[in-house]
């Protein structure tokens, strides 16, 4: 599959100003990449680091956040296990999260060794995720693509808060894109701008997107037409 192409048209076409990054779950490290040279302080660090090029990060080079590894499916070593039950205990005494919630995290089923990053445009192999941070406007023409937006009895357009990296694997679950508003922690880390949402695409779905994305904007355009004449009748 031509990720160049797919990432050029999902920039181009959406006008998006922060490029699509892919994400692939891996049993090893793989040859001829470079490792990531400093562990991040979260899993989605690593998101905004991948704009920049191709790296590796082991499950180790996730355990500063422990609710990402888990998101991501890592096995925890003790000492991660612990930080993480204080970090929750901690979440409960904000009133952030329930205690009941914290069985529901979303998590990638399969174990992986660690996970590749890079641009969409020039990634090696086929993505498990692609991460793409639309505003509203544009955010809107993905969910119309994918049918997030169709009228239907059970409406599959729904949209996640917290964490935002769980977002992740609810994608790959349903094998159709989804979207996060974003956490706090998820802002904090990548500090993307407050206008932008999170909006995750599985890599199952890429296939389908060129063709099917050019004809929602084709439409879009069109309505926006008869709006416009529209509003100048008025």
């Amino acid at each position: 599959m031509a990720y160049e192409d797919i990432a050029h048209m999902l920039q181009q076409g959406l006008k998006l100003d922060l490029s699509p990054v892919a994400l692939a779950l891996l049993d090893a490290p793989p040859a001829g990449v470079p490792d990531v040279q400093q562990a991040g302080p979260s899993a989605c660090s690593y998101w905004r680091r991948a704009e920049q090029g191709l790296f590796y990060a082991s499950a180790a080079d996730h355990y500063n956040c422990p609710i990402g590894a888990v998101v991501l499916g890592f096995a925890l070593p003790d000492s991660v296990n612990e930080d993480l039950m204080g970090l929750v205990t901690t979440m409960f005494g904000m009133n952030y999260i329930k205690p009941e919630e914290i069985q529901h995290i979303p998590k990638f089923q399969k174990q992986a060794a660690g996970v590749l990053y890079g641009p969409l445009a020039g990634f090696p192999m086929p993505p498990d995720s692609v991460v793409v941070w639309p505003t509203p406007a544009q955010a809107m023409l993905l969910q119309e693509w994918s049918g997030g937006a169709s009228w239907a009895k059970d409406p599959q357009g729904l949209v996640f808060g917290r964490p935002g990296c769980g977002v992740l694997p609810i994608a790959a679950a349903r094998g159709a894109p989804a979207m996060s508003l974003g956490c706090t922690g998820m802002r904090t880390f990548t500090e993307v701008p407050d206008d932008r949402c999170l909006l995750v695409i599985p890599g199952v779905a890429l296939g389908e997107l060129r063709e099917g994305l050019q004809k929602v904007l084709d439409a879009n355009q069109q309505m926006r037409g008869l709006y416009l004449a529209k509003k100048g009748a008025a």
